[in-house]
């Protein structure tokens, strides 16, 4: 019965608990920043070890600017042609060489957690995987689907190398599970998240001296100041559409007419339809100052990941494993995006299985222990979901 695997998941996690604390330290130790390349091979090797000893096949896919890609696969009796899931991660991090030197990786024991650059986001996710698996193979629980993995070493700089192999692997996998931390302190599961883009949107205007022929000029800098009131107002918090202009640069001297200014502009949208509707709107902004004339280019380069039918049955599978478990899970919208974007668009994906903590990207980063123990016995479970989850999601 469910339950009583769930127990014997829940007691064997509990019992390997210093074991999973300290592979988690010893892997966030490896920095591994994005634009440190040669950083990635470390952590790949650290974990090519364990994957191997679990019957995974491992290759390491060289990159071109980046520190390369790690993916793993272990076949079932079926083989090759047995259905496939793909656990998704990233072995980058936002943190420079050197981090450790005044963020040290520490266990603190009084409030059951970790700290450290890159263990919430997501050294911790990356651990649950491997214990996860570690778990299914010593309880001798064999999954009905091939287990892939693939952890890239681009995400946080937004994946362009990886892309491809994202891509190829989600539309060959019938669900993905995405390894990133889960949302907020209260660890809510990642079942939207929204679609991001940029535009770059430039005023040409006309220079001239400010004090002795200003009626020569047409000034860039004003016609920005219009332009950027009417982005605003585009704004839609309550549909879970966002704009926000970022950056503004322009003119050359107090004393001149600026001829030139430049914005950047951060988009977040909920879905297709916003995607479409935004576009459409800020390349039709028209100009106020006569002589001035706008150059826009950009877009929504990342689509959001959408409710649709195949994730929210993953995700009451899902939510079923947790209710085994005893826990209660929830599920909420993530402003930001990740590679779970893409691979919503191919195959069911449920993003935000990792870690429970905060501090993504700042100086408090920290994993819940209590959170890092729980999640993986959630995805040690879900690993088990069978193809068909017409029956799972009652």
């Amino acid at each position: 019965m469910l339950s009583n695997l769930s127990k014997e998941i829940q007691d064997h996690l509990i019992e390997q608990k210093e074991e999973v604390v300290n592979f988690l330290m010893d892997l966030t130790k490896i920095e591994s920043p994005s634009l440190a390349a040669e950083t990635q091979l470390p952590v790949q090797e650290f974990l090519r070890k364990p994957l191997e000893n679990l019957g995974f096949q491992v290759e390491l896919k060289e990159g071109q600017k980046t520190g390369g890609h790690l993916y793993a696969i272990r076949e079932t009796p079926a083989g090759s042609d047995a259905p496939k899931q793909l656990l998704l991660g990233h072995t980058d991090t936002v943190w420079p060489v050197g981090t450790i030197k005044h963020m040290p990786v520490v266990w603190d024991k009084a409030n059951n957690i970790v700290r450290g650059p890159g263990v919430f986001d997501m050294k911790g996710g990356i651990t649950q995987m491997i214990f996860a698996l570690k778990t299914l193979k010593t309880l001798g629980c064999t999954p009905e689907m091939t287990t892939t993995i693939l952890l890239n070493s681009d995400e946080e700089i937004g994946s362009a190398e990886s892309q491809p192999y994202i891509e190829k692997y989600a539309k060959r996998s019938g669900r993905v599970f995405v390894m990133e931390p889960a949302l907020g302190t209260d660890g809510l599961i990642k079942t939207t998240r929204r679609g991001v883009g940029q535009f770059e949107i430039k005023v040409v205007g006309k220079a001239a001296h400010s004090g002795l022929a200003p009626e020569e000029g047409a000034s860039a800098i004003q016609e920005m100041s219009y332009v950027i009131q009417q982005l605003h107002c585009l704004n839609r918090p309550e549909e879970g559409l966002g704009i926000n202009v970022g950056t503004v640069t322009g003119g050359t001297r107090a004393n001149v007419i600026a001829a030139t200014c430049s914005a950047v502009v951060d988009i977040r949208v909920s879905n297709q339809a916003q995607s479409a509707w935004i576009d459409r709107q800020i390349r039709n902004l028209k100009t106020t100052v006569p002589g001035t004339h706008l150059e826009i280019s950009g877009g929504v380069d990342r689509a959001p990941m959408e409710s649709n039918a195949r994730n929210i049955d993953l995700w009451n599978a899902v939510r079923n494993c947790g209710k085994s478990l005893g826990i209660h899970l929830v599920g909420g919208q993530s402003g930001g995006a990740s590679d779970g974007n893409i691979t919503s668009l191919h195959t069911a994906t449920l993003d935000g299985l990792g870690s429970v903590g905060d501090g993504a990207h700042a100086l408090h980063e920290y994993v819940c222990l209590k959170g890092l123990i729980e999640r993986t016995a959630l995805l040690t479970l879900a690993i088990l979901l069978p193809e068909d989850l017409s029956s799972e999601g009652a």
